[in-house]
């Protein structure tokens, strides 16, 4: 958006062009200078620049297979105090990541072609009362025996796990065990939406038609929010 008011501001002047684009044009300002001067960047932002550059640095001289614990580690070995979540955030934002053994899991995929509920949560997760909204979802966990899904279900206003299970192998196409057997909603009845991802899991005729026989509204995050793992 900067950048499009940048290109145009000569033309159409950066007021007029303000009152057409949600930002104000104290906004647009206090961005274009921190751009010119970075100095002016908060001090969050600041530092974030710094350690990028040290992660970068660390991750390229380990041949780009370092993860973000062992450039965690090596960060405070060379007397940066930086928090192992710091160094994640920071390398999903240089899009780095460490060598992993054996293949990918990939535990969210979609299907284009299948139908799909309406967003209805539209990422506000509040709800007014127990039970009026819950979100589903499902990771995998590394073990000696390989990898064990784990379908889980939060009620967005308690904010505590009300289903789960764990399960394997993962069928991705006739609904992960768990995703379709981690339905507590079914106790509830009517009142209650059930929100998730679009994976193919969510997606099944098999958990489609237990959330409707339970009365349950369902819907589904839009395509450039679904979850990721």
């Amino acid at each position: 958006m900067i950048a499009f008011i940048d290109e145009h501001r000569d033309t159409y002047g950066v007021e007029p062009i303000c009152k057409v684009l949600p930002i104000a044009p104290s906004t647009y300002r206090l961005h274009a200078g921190r751009q010119r001067d970075p100095s002016l960047l908060p001090d969050r932002v600041r530092r974030d620049l710094v350690l990028m550059a040290e992660i970068e640095c660390v991750f390229e001289t380990n041949y780009s297979v370092y993860g973000a614990c062992k450039i965690w580690r090596q960060l405070r070995r060379e007397g940066l105090d930086v928090a192992c979540c710091t160094v994640e955030r920071l390398m999903r934002d240089l899009g780095l990541a460490g060598a992993i053994r054996g293949k990918p899991v990939k535990t969210t995929v979609g299907d284009k072609g299948a139908a799909c509920p309406l967003d209805k949560v539209n990422r506000q997760f509040r709800a007014p009362g127990p039970n009026r909204l819950w979100v589903a979802d499902f990771t995998y966990v590394t073990t000696w025996a390989g990898f064990v899904y784990v379908a889980f279900v939060i009620d967005a206003f308690a904010r505590r796990i009300v289903g789960w299970r764990v399960s394997r192998p993962c069928k991705l196409r006739s609904g992960c065990p768990g995703t379709g057997d981690t339905c507590p909603e079914a106790r509830w009845g009517s009142g209650l939406v059930r929100h998730s991802d679009r994976s193919v899991q969510y997606l099944s005729i098999k958990y489609s038609g237990r959330l409707a026989e339970a009365g349950i509204d369902p819907s589904a995050a839009q395509a450039q929010r679904e979850m990721r793992h």
